[in-house]
C-alpha cells in the first residue's frame, strides 16, 4: 500500500496489475469452466462437483476441482485427499492431485488444522478466491469444476465476476422449497449475466433394495425437470439417491470406480458428456 502525506493508504496500482495478469495468465490456460451452485444447503451439491470432475477426468480429461466453499470445504474428505498443497519455487501453490487428470484446490488443504473454523468476512474470502485462481499452477486444463457455497453470497459473486465466461450448473432436489431457491440462482446468474449451462435434479429417487420399486424421498420428483422447462434451462438430468454414494462419500472412495455401471454413476457420465459436448477446444 502506498501512504499520502495525509496519512492515507492508497492500494498500490503495480501490485493490483500483477495480480490481475496472473489471473487472466492462468484462465488462458483453461479451456471451459462451469461453476456448481445451489439455492440451498443439503441439496448435494458438492457431491454433483466431485463426481462431475471424476467422470471427466476419467474420460480423459485434464480436469481441476476447485473448492471455494471457505467455511464448509468439503471436497478433500470426499476425495480422500489428506495432503496438503505444496508451494512451488515461485511460491504459487501445486493443486492436490487424486489421480493424474484430477487436481484439487481448497482452503482445506492449507489449513494446519482440518477442524478450524475460519471466521472470516467478504474482503478476506475475496482475496483466497482470486488467489486460488491466479495463484495456482493449474496449468493447461480442459475443465474447471469450482464447487461453491449455496446461496448468492461472496464466494459465488467473486467467482463470476472473476470468471466472466464461467457457466453456472445449478443443483437442486425435487422439493418446491429446493425449487423456489433455485429461482433465486437463476435470477443471480440472469442478473451478473453469466450463463447458465443447465439444472441438475439430485436425490430424484431411491431404488428399494429390497422391493426395487422407486421412493420418491423428497416428492414425486421431476421438479428440477419441470423448473428447467418453464425457465427455459436445459435439464441436464437426474441423479438417483444411493446409500453407497453417502458412505463412499464418507470414507473418501470413489463411488464411480467401485460401482461403474449403477444408474448414478451413468448418469454423472451423461451429463459429463453433455458438458463435452459444448465444450471449447
Amino acid at each position: 500500500m502506498e501512504q499520502s502525506s495525509t496519512g492515507h493508504s492508497f492500494p498500490d496500482h503495480n501490485v493490483t496489475d500483477e495480480k490481475e495478469r496472473k489471473i487472466q495468465a492462468s484462465l488462458s490456460k483453461i479451456k471451459n469452466k462451469f461453476i456448481v451452485m445451489s439455492g440451498k444447503g443439503g441439496v448435494g451439491k458438492t457431491s454433483v462437483s466431485a463426481n462431475l470432475a471424476i467422470a471427466l477426468a476419467n474420460k480423459g480429461y485434464q480436469v481441476g476441482l476447485m473448492d471455494v466453499d471457505i467455511h464448509g470445504p468439503d471436497v478433500p474428505r470426499m476425495l480422500g485427499l489428506n495432503q496438503r498443497a505444496m508451494t512451488t519455487d515461485n511460491e504459487n501453490l501445486k493443486p492436490v492431485h487424486y489421480n493424474e487428470n484430477l487436481g484439487v484446490i481448497s482452503i482445506e488443504s492449507l489449513s494446519q488444522n482440518r477442524d478450524e473454523a475460519l471466521i472470516w468476512r467478504g474482503p478476506m474470502k475475496y482475496k483466497v478466491i482470486r488467489q486460488f485462481i491466479g495463484d495456482v499452477e493449474w496449468g493447461g486444463l480442459d475443465f474447471l469444476i469450482i464447487d461453491a457455497p449455496p446461496g448468492t453470497g461472496d464466494e459465488p459473486l467473486t467467482v463470476c465476476q472473476t470468471i466472466t465466461d464461467a457457466k453456472a450448473i445449478i443443483v437442486t432436489t425435487p422439493q418446491e422449497v429446493a425449487l423456489a431457491d433455485v429461482r433465486k440462482s437463476i435470477n443471480f446468474c440472469k442478473t451478473i449475466k453469466i450463463s447458465i449451462f443447465g439444472i441438475v435434479e439430485n436425490m430424484s429417487g431411491f431404488s428399494c433394495p429390497h422391493c426395487s420399486q422407486t421412493i420418491t424421498l423428497f416428492g414425486p420428483g421431476g421438479g428440477g425437470e419441470k423448473t428447467a422447462q418453464l425457465t427455459q434451462i436445459e435439464s441436464l438430468g437426474k441423479i438417483p439417491f444411493d446409500l453407497r454414494m453417502v458412505l463412499c462419500g464418507d470414507s473418501g472412495a470413489s463411488y464411480q470406480k467401485a460401482y461403474a455401471d449403477s444408474e448414478v454413476a451413468q448418469a454423472f457420465s451423461g451429463i459429463a458428456d453433455k458438458m463435452i459436448e459444448t465444450r471449447r477446444v
